[in-house]
């Protein structure tokens, strides 16, 4: 029975935009930790999560 909900949480999961824009989002996030060019270095993989979602 635990196979089966585990199974079925993890086909919701994978059911959605969010993993396919996951890797964006990571490095999206490491960018922006750079101080004062982060956030500027960090609008392309920005807009690579927004075009997935």
């Amino acid at each position: 029975m635990k196979r089966v909900i585990a199974v079925l949480w993890i086909a919701a999961g994978l059911a959605g935009c969010g993993v396919a824009a996951a890797p964006c989002r990571i490095a999206s996030a490491g960018l922006k930790v750079i101080p004062l060019v982060g956030h500027v270095a960090a609008a392309p993989t920005d807009a690579c999560a927004a075009a997935i979602d």
